[in-house]
Parts: C-alpha cells; sequence; structure tokens
C-alpha cells in the first residue's frame, strides 16, 4: 500500500470515528431512582400516587443492613403525570421507570375506570409494556407495595413473580400486560380480567423490616382471582373455580390439579398440555359457540381404592375430568353473564366468523347478544400416567380409604 494510500485511508478511519456519536440520553445510575412498582389510589377528585424504589445498595449488598431493601413516595395529582412530578419534591434523584415491574390500582379506580390510568404509560417512551397490572381488593393500592417479603425482598418483584408461578402450576390468575389490557379494553367484543391482589394479616406490621426476619410474617400479599371489567370499569369478581374456568376457555391454562371424588375419597389429578379452540356457528338464526378443549393428565395423589390397571376405571376417571373442567367453565360463563361482560372474547369469535352478523349484534352485546349466546362445551380428557407406581397401596391397606 502506497503513502497515498495509506494517508486516504487514515482520513476516513479519522472521519468515521468522529461522526460516532454518544449516548446523548443515557443516565447515570447514580443519579436515578428506579421504580419498579407504582399504584394509584383515588383520593376526591385526584389520584394519589404511590411508586415504590429500590435501594440498589442493599439488593446489591452481600450483608444485610437495618436499612429497607425498598421506599416508597406518595403525590396526588390530578393526572399521573402531574403526581410523578410532584414526587420531585421529596425524591432526591430522578425517578426512573424503565424498570417498572408492577402497577396496582384499588378497587375504588377501577370500579371508576381505568382508561385514563394507561395513557401516559402507553404514550411515555420510558414506560416499557411488559409490566403487570393488577387490582387491589378492599384494600388501599398503596398498602400492596409497603408489605415487606423475605425470600424476595422487592415487593413488586415478589407479586410478578408470584403472578408467574400460579399461572404455570395452579391456573386461576393471568398476568395482564399493558399491550393486551388496551386491546381488550378497545374491543368490542372482549372485555378484560386482571389479577386481584389481597393482603393477609397485620398490613401495619408488614411494612416493617421485623417481618422478614419472623419465620411467620406479620403479613403477606396473596394472589387472588380475577376482577372483572366491562370495558375499563370493574364490575365484579370471579372465585377460584371461575377463574380456572375463564382461563380453560380462552386457552391459558399451561399446568394445574382437579380432586375427582372416588370411593368415599378422592384422586388429584395433575392437568397439562390443555389446548382450546372457539368456533361460532349459526343455529335457527342465532349464533351459537362452540368450546372444544382437550387435555392430557397424570395421576399425581390417590385418596381413594381404585384399580387403576383396569381400562374401564380409567375411562371414567377421564369422563370425570373431563366434567370437572366443564362445570368450572359453565360457571365462569354464568359469572359473567351475570356482569353482562364478555370476558372470553366470543364478540370477536363471531366478528372473525361473519362480520355482517356481528355488525347487527355489536352494539348491545353485552347486556343482549350475550345474555343470550348459547355455549357449548366438548372436553376431551385423556390420563396418560400413573405415576412411578402403578395401583396404590392403600388397595392393600385394611381399611383404606
Amino acid at each position: 500500500m502506497g503513502a497515498n494510500q495509506k494517508t486516504k485511508l487514515t482520513v476516513i478511519l479519522v472521519i468515521c470515528i468522529l461522526s460516532l456519536t454518544g449516548c446523548w440520553s443515557r443516565n447515570e445510575l447514580t443519579e436515578l431512582a428506579i421504580v419498579t412498582g407504582m399504584a394509584i389510589d383515588k383520593k376526591g377528585d385526584e389520584y394519589l400516587l404511590t411508586i415504590q424504589v429500590v435501594n440498589p445498595g442493599e439488593l446489591a449488598g452481600k450483608s444485610t443492613t437495618s436499612r429497607a431493601p425498598v421506599t416508597t413516595y406518595e403525590a396526588t395529582g390530578k393526572s399521573i403525570f402531574q403526581a410523578i412530578r410532584r414526587l420531585s419534591k421529596v425524591s432526591a434523584k430522578r425517578l426512573y421507570f424503565s424498570h417498572l415491574r408492577l402497577v396496582v390500582i384499588s378497587e375504588e379506580q377501577a370500579k371508576a375506570g381505568i382508561s385514563k390510568l394507561l395513557d401516559l404509560m402507553s404514550r411515555d417512551h420510558e414506560f416499557r409494556t411488559d409490566f403487570y397490572t393488577v387490582v387491589s381488593r378492599d384494600e388501599r393500592a398503596s398498602n400492596v407495595l409497603k408489605i415487606l417479603t423475605a425470600i424476595e425482598q422487592n415487593p413488586a418483584e415478589k407479586i410478578f413473580n408470584s403472578i408467574d408461578v400460579s399461572h404455570s402450576f395452579w391456573a386461576p390468575t393471568l398476568g395482564v400486560k399493558l399491550v393486551k389490557l388496551i386491546g381488550e379494553i378497545i374491543s368490542e367484543g372482549d372485555n378484560p380480567v386482571l389479577t386481584g391482589i389481597l393482603i393477609q394479616g397485620d398490613k401495619e406490621k408488614g411494612n416493617r423490616l421485623s417481618t422478614v426476619e419472623q419465620i411467620e410474617p406479620n403479613a403477606y400479599i396473596l394472589i387472588d382471582h380475577f376482577a372483572v371489567f366491562k370495558k375499563d370499569k370493574l364490575v365484579g369478581w370471579l372465585d377460584e373455580d371461575e377463574s380456572k374456568g375463564h382461563n380453560y376457555i380462552t386457552d391459558n391454562v399451561e399446568s394445574t390439579v382437579a380432586v375427582v371424588d372416588w370411593d368415599e375419597g378422592n384422586i388429584t389429578f395433575e392437568i397439562r398440555n390443555t389446548e382450546t379452540n372457539l368456533d361460532a356457528v349459526m343455529e335457527g338464526g342465532k349464533p351459537k359457540i362452540l368450546v372444544n378443549v382437550t387435555t392430557e393428565a397424570q395421576v399425581g395423589e390417590v385418596q381413594a381404592k381404585v384399580d387403576l390397571m383396569s381400562e374401564d376405571t380409567l375411562t371414567r376417571l377421564e369422563e370425570e375430568l373431563s366434567k370437572n373442567k366443564e362445570d368450572k367453565m359453565t360457571k365462569a360463563v354464568q359469572k359473567a353473564k351475570k356482569l353482562e361482560s364478555d370476558i372470553f372474547g366470543f364478540g370477536e369469535v363471531i366478528h372473525r366468523k361473519d362480520p355482517k352478523l356481528w355488525g347487527k349484534l355489536k352494539e348491545n352485546w353485552n347486556e343482549d347478544g350475550f345474555l343470550q349466546l348459547e355455549v357449548e362445551f366438548k372436553v376431551e380428557s385423556q390420563i396418560r400416567r400413573l405415576g412411578t407406581i402403578n395401583d396404590s397401596f392403600l388397595n392393600e391397606v385394611e381399611g383404606g380409604s
């Protein structure tokens, strides 16, 4: 390479280096207060906003101190944005929301409507959309963020993880993220559900650091069932069975258990590989929803005398399992009709199948069409595994039940 070529190459490299820009909007961690939880309560005509800020030194440190791992701040405002800016009076650092994990809305505020609360979170670039939104039942939302937990130091992170675990292994809960929530609010043929949160125990002692130093905490957070919305307003609650039924219908069951009564005892099954398909058909000039559920199960626990090696017995147990699921789904539909809220997306199913028919039904769908809608269930359960043993030793125990 000649001298001129080397010179040209050097000039090009220098120009490229000079044209590279740094992070013009970078934020130094030492200048930020990282927000992981946000609670919204109703206070008169204003919002009461509570944020949970992590103490990075406590969460990262290897040894514990007398300082709490998180801190909460509160402020009021006519808008969420105004309340956030007012918090600058008490926070020594700029609030940073990109690590937000949880938004808790009080039951009172949820009944008044949640759409206006979500505008800032969907508009501001600093809010990511992967946080969960929940409803505090019979409790101020701010109190939820103040209950310290022993295993997970960050209460917001603990609730986030608990929702994931509960949904994966138990089923009557669901982590709802912002995009899904807004989509269901604006949908004409669907309505949202949000997981509920309860505080068990003494909430006044639950926010003290001493509570995590005990084997039995003074208070703890319980992931409750589903809060039912009609558009953006809370209209009621599902119980545990109804919440499971909702998740069966909407194909949101990863794994759960079902207990079947049998011979003065019961048999518990682990439910896995559940798949639900929804379809709409016309009967007598009216729409009808077909809910087809297929699922696999394995024997988890036997507390009854039963011959698991008998094909007839397994067939009867599979029928009982199917009935167990159908009962839960039926209860969920009945409660949703009572609350006049199509939380299953049945309207969307009809819309996709027959747009012209949906055009006639959509105006008063929740109050009329949904209430008259016939829903038919077809459930197929298959017992795939019996566990590490076939028959139960209870069959050999005299007087076993």
